[in-house]
């Protein structure tokens, strides 16, 4: 294993115990995010990065913070003192997400950020300083694709159906409405519907009252 890249970034000068937080890349090929230099009482060390750890409530089954007094979902008092305690009796709140296996590893991975750290701290006096940490670890040639831009392909890409396509030579817009016919029906002059019996079928094809 190889450290090929450590990025610090530096945390403000209030900040109580947490110094900075670091990434660190692995043989050109992999990155970890959010590792954190703490201030310990024996000097300092490297927290990988974590999530919280949760249980259940025993009521109705939500999940909770070890933390939580009171469930989040029905409200239920729950246990203080339900945490695991480690060894030393520090109560376990969190677990890492992503850690090494054995103390050779743990050793050169705590090293290489300290010393980076440090580095750092030296590159935040001079002028014109940038940090790196924030900055894309990719050329913008080679951006990953993202679901918008997805979607906009395949919707530029998506030609409508021939069966819902308009008729060629055919306009019709809703500002110009089919025409209607330019004289109403003379209602007066045109014939009951009990005279229609009487019509001679071309007058009754002639007729172009709407009854």
């Amino acid at each position: 294993m190889v450290i090929t890249e450590v990025r610090i970034k530096l945390c403000e000068e209030n900040s109580e115990r947490l110094l900075a937080f670091c990434s660190v890349t692995f043989d050109n090929a992999f990155v970890v995010r959010d590792l954190k230099i703490i201030e310990g009482a024996k000097g300092l060390f490297v927290a990988m990065p974590s999530r919280k750890l949760a249980d259940r409530c025993p009521k109705c089954g939500g999940k909770n913070h070890l933390r939580a007094r009171y469930c989040n979902n029905c409200g239920t008092r729950l246990d203080e003192n339900r945490a695991v305690r480690l060894g030393d009796g520090r109560v376990r709140l969190h677990a890492d997400i992503a850690h090494p296996i054995h103390a050779a590893a743990r050793e050169q991975i705590h090293n290489a950020i300290i010393k980076a750290y440090y580095e750092e701290k030296e590159k935040a006096q001079q002028p014109g300083y940038v940090c790196t940490y924030d900055l894309d670890d990719y050329d913008y040639e080679d951006t990953p694709v993202t679901y918008t831009s997805v979607a906009a392909e395949v919707a530029r890409s998506v030609q409508p159906h021939p069966a819902h396509s308009p008729v060629k030579g055919t306009h019709f817009t809703p500002s110009s409405p089919p025409a209607r016919p330019s004289a109403p029906c003379d209602e007066e002059n045109a014939p009951s519907r009990n005279s229609a019996s009487s019509l001679t079928p071309s007058a009754t094809r002639g007729n172009t009252c709407g009854t």
